[in-house]
């Protein structure tokens, strides 16, 4: 289990496997929260300029191992963390975070790594105050990949594990061993599960209305010279999204 968030910030993580539309959703809430007149900010999983050199050259040659690839990005989430992400929280700030250690507890063990080891990599980190995750079946991730770009990477398809030659088919393979790690974690960790095939609006609306809930009472740390006038356009008006 990861340890209680305990600083006065606030915590928020969408996950959900490749293609599930997660990122959609926090970016559509990342431009609507600061109206609450909270300060937001945004991380994003294997993002960290210190291993991001290593990471991308590690992708290109394919020099990873499911161990490698595992360590490699946790030193990239511990370092988001200690330098960013903690500082924030403590901060009083909201952190909104585009996938969250439960990528690893479902990517890694996907790949053959022990499920209680790669917990024990992430144990430093806090259990966020709202886990959404977006649920959508492989084929459909697969028909957004493919409508939005024409080849699937190698490593989303899981191509390293050989489960088949064939990328589409190996990524509907991989895909399915990570959502399954997905469904054991609701419970584990309290997900809120939203289902990813709906139209992007109504899953909007439900995102804003779980989090208005966790957010209502509580005063952190505010935009500076947030005016009242920032707390009135709170409603659910998604006609600019559509």
């Amino acid at each position: 289990m990861l340890r209680k968030n305990t600083t006065p910030g606030k915590l928020i993580v969408v996950e959900g496997i490749d293609g599930s539309g997660k990122s959609t959703q926090i970016d559509l809430l990342y431009k609507w929260l600061p109206k609450l007149g909270s300060t937001v900010y945004f991380s994003e999983w294997n993002s960290s300029d210190l291993v991001r050199s290593t990471t991308k050259l590690a992708r290109k040659r394919r020099y990873f191992t499911p161990t490698t690839f595992s360590l490699l990005l946790c030193t990239d989430f511990a370092d988001r963390w200690e330098n960013q992400i903690l500082p924030l929280l403590k901060a009083g700030a909201i952190v909104l975070a585009d996938r969250y250690a439960f990528t690893a507890f479902g990517r890694d063990v996907a790949r053959g790594v022990d499920r209680e080891w790669v917990r024990n990599l992430y144990s430093f980190a806090m259990q966020p105050d709202i886990v959404l995750f977006f649920r959508v079946p492989p084929d459909v991730a697969l028909h957004r990949i493919t409508s939005s770009r024409t080849k699937i990477k190698y490593y989303e398809a899981g191509m390293d594990l050989k489960l088949s030659d064939n990328r589409t088919e190996s990524f509907k393979l991989f895909q399915k061993r990570i959502l399954a790690e997905y469904d054991n974690m609701i419970d584990e960790f309290g997900f809120t599960v939203i289902d990813g095939t709906q139209r992007v609006q109504a899953q909007q609306r439900v995102v804003r209305k779980i989090v208005k809930c966790e957010l209502e009472g509580w005063k952190g740390l505010a935009i500076p010279e947030a005016s009242p006038e920032s707390f009135i356009q709170t409603e659910f008006d998604l006609k600019d999204e559509e």
